[in-house]
């Protein structure tokens, strides 16, 4: 590239005016030249600047409700001419056409029309057309226009203005045009994305998608990969929107693992009482409720003391000091919770290592959204698991009916076994978790996993006999072999919920009468890999 003169002509033109008006008197007092449209012009002029409107430029003025205003040669082409070209040189004399040696432009709103809700008509209104076709004509002529799309790089722009004696350098062209097309493309993500749930196509041709860079992370789920954190824009109360209080940065595997826990514990509504959620490698270790928030927290720490060493903490009520204080007699990496009062605030300094996170929220288990994986050569994309039964739903399908204690506890068991990783087994005992089997190959292998370690927990507290006594057992798939039932009955289970559909069902369901066990079908699975 070229060494670039002083920078003498900008058109400035956005949605978000945040620190519009001191850049524009920055550039000017830098001897720029500003053009302008619209509210952008009336901001900068009502705060004493000479402003020159692009329809001067044109000849044409904004019609059709400024959806043309830009589109056209005077300026697209002052943004693409190639300064060291003689024929695009004589082309710009020839027709008049002035250089634009910086452009400042950001996009209509679309985003946050749809996170709002707009209706159809509204967020199509809302799809900027001469901005993202100007943004890609001055990055593709990066190496003579400089093109800032984003309220962070103001300042840097004019620090590399005040480094090279008004211009800008190659290498920050460059960076600012990977920026701006970035930027573009997200745009058109979004709105391709969001027309396809608005027309109804749930498997669109092609599908892209977009993130905003929040945080670099110092690697990924081992030192050797590197890893950054995106967020999509569209996040309600959650991992992507928490405010850390205190801690060292999150990991790679911190904000994965912290993520499982939170929608796990959003499953429990606030108003229907304590509840608190552990989770270690995105798998829980233990969940509970409680009349109390401490009380909650030690019932889910019951269920696998070994395992919550070193793991995260969800809660769904406001933390409090008493259970702050609890939590502090094991090492634990983060903690979120909707909000946290001072007394907790106050105990968790303490801990300089452990994080705190207040979300403002719980999320909403019923969002519709999508998740995606990637795969060799191409990408998974599926509706999130929004699954939900109620007691209506369920079908007893043995001689005896779960009583309502166990119902209850049945249900608690579905909730938890949605976000355990198959083959996933759970019991569960007065709707606190007493045994978890998580990602086996087999499901009797997670059945007597579960129970195991049940009896684990049993002999280093001291009991007479596991938790397991009493509890009953969620899985989120059929049995497909009366095993791991018998299994489950011989670690003292009396109920069972599972989907149903085996070809062995009725061997199942056999068994289940011969050992006196309660089971309901639901018609509903919940793999989780």
């Amino acid at each position: 590239m070229t060494h670039m003169p002083p920078i003498r002509r900008a058109l400035l033109s956005v949605s978000d005016k945040t620190g519009l008006v001191d850049l524009g008197k920055a550039l000017v007092g830098r001897g720029v030249e500003l053009l302008s449209t619209g509210g952008s012009a009336a901001a900068l002029r009502d705060a004493g600047l000479t402003v020159r409107d692009v329809a001067d430029v044109t000849g044409f003025p904004e019609m059709m409700d400024g959806r043309v205003k830009t589109l056209h040669p005077g300026v697209h082409g002052g943004l693409l001419a190639l300064r060291d070209n003689d024929d695009h040189l004589a082309a710009m004399k020839q027709h008049g056409i002035g250089a634009i040696d910086l452009l400042v432009v950001n996009l209509y709103p679309f985003e946050e029309t749809v996170a709002k809700g707009g209706d159809y008509d509204t967020c199509i209104e809302n799809i900027d057309i001469g901005g993202p076709a100007m943004i890609r004509a001055a990055a593709k002529n990066h190496a003579f226009v400089t093109v800032v799309v984003d309220v962070q790089d103001y300042d840097k722009l004019l620090g590399d203005m005040d480094q090279h004696d008004g211009a800008t350098c190659p290498k920050f062209r460059r960076k600012l045009a990977q920026v701006a097309y970035a930027r573009t493309a997200a745009y058109d993500a979004a709105v391709s994305t969001w027309m396809a749930g608005a027309i109804g196509v749930p498997a669109p041709r092609r599908r892209a998608f977009a993130g905003t860079l929040a945080q670099t992370l110092r690697y990924g789920e081992n030192p050797h990969q590197t890893a950054a954190f995106y967020t999509d824009g569209n996040a309600g109360p959650g991992v992507a929107t928490a405010r850390q209080h205190q801690g060292k940065e999150l990991s790679y595997n911190n904000i994965n693992d912290t993520d499982a826990a939170f929608e796990l514990v959003s499953e429990f509504a606030i108003d229907a009482g304590p509840a608190c959620a552990i989770i270690k490698h995105a798998n829980p270790c233990g969940v509970a409720t409680g009349k109390t928030l401490k009380e909650a927290y030690t019932r889910a720490f019951d269920c696998d003391r070994t395992s919550a060493f070193g793991g995260i903490i969800a809660l769904n009520q406001v933390l409090d000091g008493e259970t702050a204080s609890e939590i502090t007699g094991i090492f634990t990496e983060v903690v979120i919770a909707p909000d946290a009062d001072e007394d907790a605030r106050r105990i968790f300094a303490t801990k300089k290592n452990l994080r705190l996170l207040t979300t403002g929220g719980l999320a909403d288990p019923m969002t519709v959204a999508r998740t995606f994986r990637q795969v060799s050569g191409g990408f998974l994309v599926q509706d999130k698991d929004t699954g939900h039964i109620t007691a209506d739903d369920l079908k007893v399908v043995t001689k005896r009916a779960p009583s309502e204690a166990e119902l209850a506890d049945l249900l608690f068991a579905w909730t938890v076994a949605k976000h355990v990783k198959s083959n996933a087994i759970i019991y569960v005992k007065d709707r606190a978790t007493v045994g978890v089997g998580a990602g086996q190959m087999s499901r009797v292998d997670s059945t007597r996993i579960a129970a195991r370690k049940a009896q684990d927990m049993a002999d280093a507290m001291g009991l007479a006999a596991p938790l397991t006594q009493g509890s009953v057992v969620a899985s989120d798939a059929f049995f497909p072999f009366a095993d791991g039932l018998i299994t489950a009955a011989e670690a003292g289970a009396t109920a069972l919920i599972q989907p149903g559909g085996s070809m062995r069902d009725d061997e199942v369901i056999a068994a289940a009468d011969e050992a006196g066990l309660a089971m309901v079908f639901t018609g509903m699975r919940h793999f989780r890999h």
